[in-house]
């Protein structure tokens, strides 16, 4: 007898979200990613730690930002809107323009002229958004989205919809599904900060249930240039490579701050060479590509496991936001030099090439 086919992760939730039996469902089968178990990646840095990724860059728009999009765009249309706006450092873009293509509305999306991954961009044209390149950053975006949306008839779904959060908390669902308990520690990038608030939702929701019975200390790494978290204030220009979380006014600010207590877990940051040694690794060692800003919690985990911060022993999710795919300019600029070569069309320049680089 076949399975249920899977449809999505709000008919998959269903009694852990706030839809009705009537509710028409904007779904594009997002959710259900894959946890990996790294490899690799413990040998090398000698220690005694169980490390999964979550790749969330599995989902349809190649971000984490579809868990939250088909909840936010499911109420939107519910409530009677015809159109939604975001503004957007490029994944929320992506997912808002994908999902208002599938219920058949609007969507505005505000992106900062220059400071958005193509990839990403190309994303939010296709789906046919309205896009708007403003000249200034995402905070300053996020701030007009705010004002528009008192005079204008939009609904807004960056992650200040609190369903965006509802979306969200389901990876939490998923992660000790798969592993039978919560982990000990989860990382995460943190940019706006919705994700670590809607996991740490979730985790403490199957925990009221009895689903499992601890939550893990919930981690969130910044990059140095946008860490607003680590300075204990707000940050006016946030500059990093890493551009999902070049955002230097966190949305969920006050909700962080009580993850982060309550959890019993802290912030950190890394610098933008940290992050891109992080992700050229994954990709190298255990064959997983994601995008700058997702290998910030990898990066942090794995230091903090190293000096200790986090003990041997630990069980370890990092969540990878994005898909690798989302940023190629980046990824091809620190590899190019030293991985592709160009070689004469000949037998021999071919050979020579496969036994020198198998040495």
């Amino acid at each position: 007898m076949p399975s249920k086919r899977y449809t999505g992760l709000i008919d998959n939730y269903r009694d852990y979200l706030p839809v009705h039996d009537d509710t028409r469902l904007i779904s594009l089968g997002e959710g259900k990613t894959p946890l990996i178990r790294l490899n690799n990646i413990p040998r090398l840095i000698g220690k005694d730690v169980d490390i999964y990724v979550k790749y969330e860059g599995l989902n349809p728009t190649g971000s984490f930002k579809d868990r939250g999009m088909t909840m936010a765009v499911t109420k939107a249309v519910e409530e009677g809107s015809k159109a939604i706006i975001c503004a957007s450092t490029g994944n929320t873009s992506a997912a808002a323009a994908a999902y208002a293509a599938r219920a058949g509305i609007t969507a505005f999306v505000l992106i900062p002229e220059g400071k958005i991954a193509m990839g990403k961009l190309a994303q939010a044209m296709m789906y046919g958004a309205v896009t708007l390149q403003i000249r200034g950053n995402f905070d300053e975006g996020m701030q007009l989205v705010k004002e528009v949306a008192e005079e204008a008839p939009v609904t807004i779904v960056n992650s200040i919809n609190p369903y965006r959060l509802q979306g969200q908390k389901t990876a939490a669902f998923e992660i000790v599904e798969e592993l039978g308990a919560a982990p000990d520690y989860h990382c995460l990038p943190v940019g706006n900060a919705g994700n670590i608030t809607a996991h740490w939702m979730g985790y403490t929701e199957y925990q009221k249930a009895g689903i499992c019975n601890s939550a893990p200390k919930m981690v969130g790494y910044q990059a140095a240039g946008a860490a607003p978290f680590m300075r204990g204030a707000m940050v006016d220009k946030p500059e990093t490579v890493a551009t999902a979380i070049r955002i230097g006014h966190p949305q969920s600010w006050d909700k962080a701050w009580v993850v982060q207590k309550e959890s019993g877990g802290w912030f950190d940051e890394l610098s933008d060479q940290e992050i891109l040694d992080t992700q050229r690794m994954l990709a190298q060692t255990e064959g997983v590509f994601c995008e700058p800003a997702s290998a910030a919690s990898l990066g942090g985990a794995i230091r903090d496991v190293k000096n200790g911060k986090i003990p041997e022993g630990s069980k370890i999710v990092c969540t990878l936001t994005g898909n690798g795919l989302k940023d190629p300019d980046t990824a091809i600029a620190q590899c190019q030099a030293s991985i592709m070569e160009t070689i004469d069309a000949k037998l021999a320049s071919v050979k020579e090439s496969i036994l020198r680089n198998m040495q």
